[in-house]
């Protein structure tokens, strides 16, 4: 087995979990979110939330509030944002670490190893995509209100 080098571990892109969190967080408000509340909540920075949620605004799932008592607000209901929207909304990120190799381009062997590698990883991504269509934000909440339910549930 192949492995990376010690100290090299691959960067995680968050982005879509992150921008999910936020969006059910801000359904569940009294009022807009600030990119300070919001990057204490993620444990990141305020301008990453702002870019980050830029790409949200732009598509009109959000919108931002300047000022005093301003923030961020959610624009449509959780039942039509689905994780594919805000997959494409934060731009995308690549789904997969798995990459090509090319350091032998004219060799028939890696020609025939990228080729399946592509066809296997294009329909891992065809079916993943899918998947994202399906499930909405509100199924996620929902998820999340049974989860609560039972621990409040189970607590003494």
């Amino acid at each position: 087995m192949i492995e990376e080098p010690k100290g090299q571990a691959m960067q995680l892109d968050g982005r879509l979990s992150r921008m999910m969190h936020l969006l059910i967080h801000m359904d569940r408000a009294n009022g807009p979110i600030t990119s300070g509340e919001a990057a204490e909540m993620l444990h990141t920075n305020p301008v990453v939330i702002r870019r980050t949620m830029a790409g949200l605004r732009d598509v009109g799932f959000v919108r931002s509030i300047k000022g005093h008592a301003g923030g961020w607000t959610l624009l449509k209901p959780l039942e039509s944002i689905s994780m594919l929207d805000v997959y494409k909304a934060v731009g995308q990120p690549r789904i997969f670490a798995i990459g090509l190799a090319d350091p032998a381009p004219d060799c028939l062997v890696e020609q025939a190893v990228n080729a399946s590698m592509t066809s296997a990883l294009e329909k891992a991504e065809a079916l993943l995509i899918a998947q994202l269509g399906e499930v909405t934000l509100a199924a996620i909440a929902k998820d999340f209100d049974r989860r609560f339910s039972a621990s409040c549930a189970s607590s003494p």
